[in-house]
């Protein structure tokens, strides 16, 4: 073996929790291509996302099976749970394109995955937090968001109703993140800060995808549990924008070029939320969101390519010393 490719798998294997947020970042604009119906581009991402996934999912194992202590460690810190989260978006990719046994599969995955995980990142959690602690919610989300998709593509009453316990619990778990966030990261952090409002795009999303279910002609809940979903959609998609906005504005004012991996969480937001725009329009039937849904999606592909970009650049400056002379 050269030294060029046992340097290039130690690096692959040295990538830490966060770098799940890649394939999430990835899985959610495959996602909303789809929605816009940029087909070919959507398969594209899809394809990226799915490979990311298998390299880290391997990572994931190999240390499980040989470093338990270095596993343990890791599996403590917030972003472990990206495992989660990228598993329940590309499910919802699949689900979509009308794979629904593979992402069914993927949904039990990610479901055997949350308890294990949430609780050891929960009892891990401290004061001060970054905006990775925001990735409890998401996880939590990711399942309701899966969930109800493919109860509204299988005509599945359980599932939608199945759907609402991770809804509501991902909303608990973001007030609790929220007592827990630092907010000097609005202004400083490198990245992952934005997930305080991607957290309630999917969380947006998640509702939306509720919504839908009903919509397919299932009887899942009367109207007064209707509008309540409905109304608590809406809100979390505003307060969604609102965060947003807050946070762009920050990234204005004190500019943080410099590549970080943790940048895909800044990704992750702006494609979620393009997607949550998109489908919360299609549920509460407000068409005119989806002229921003749109334009917040290219924002949102333009921050994707200027990240993978920098994560090129950065890798491949790791890697040349090593490649032999």
């Amino acid at each position: 073996m050269s030294s060029g490719t046992s340097a290039l798998r130690a690096w692959w294997a040295g990538r830490p929790p966060a770098a799940g947020a890649a394939v999430m970042a990835t899985g959610i604009v495959s996602v909303g291509l789809h929605l816009t119906g940029h087909e070919t581009l959507s398969g594209i991402a899809l394809v990226l996302g799915c490979a990311a996934w298998l390299g880290l999912a391997l990572n994931f194992t190999v240390l499980l099976l040989r470093e338990r202590p270095t596993w343990v460690a890791r599996a403590a810190t917030p972003g472990a749970l990206t495992a989660i989260a990228a598993t329940t978006v590309l499910g919802t990719r699949f689900a979509l394109l009308g794979r629904q046994h593979l992402a069914a599969a993927l949904l039990a995955l990610a479901t055997v995955l949350w308890p294990g995980l949430i609780v050891l990142v929960v009892r891990h959690w401290g004061r001060s937090m970054p905006g990775a602690v925001f990735l409890g919610c998401v996880a939590t989300q990711g399942l309701a968001v899966l969930g109800a998709t493919l109860a509204a593509t299988t005509s599945t009453p359980w599932l939608a109703h199945a759907a609402l316990v991770p809804f509501w619990l991902g909303l608990v778990l973001y007030a609790a993140a929220l007592l827990r966030f630092d907010w000097r990261q609005v202004t400083r952090g490198p990245g992952d800060h934005w997930v305080a409002g991607g957290a309630l795009a999917i969380s947006a999303l998640a509702g939306s995808k509720l919504l839908a279910a009903d919509g397919t002609g299932m009887y899942l809940w009367n109207q007064d549990d209707g509008d309540v979903l409905r109304t608590a959609t809406v809100a979390l998609l505003v307060l969604d924008l609102a965060w947003y906005t807050v946070l762009l504005v920050a990234e204005v004012l004190r500019p943080r070029l410099r590549y970080d991996v943790r940048r895909w969480s800044t990704v992750f937001p702006l494609g979620m939320t393009a997607a949550a725009t998109l489908s919360v329009a299609a549920a509460v039937e407000v068409p005119w969101l989806d002229g921003p849904g749109q334009a917040l999606l290219w924002i949102a592909v333009a921050a994707w390519l200027a990240v993978a970009a920098g994560a090129v650049r950065s890798a491949h400056g790791t890697l040349r010393p090593a490649a032999p002379r």
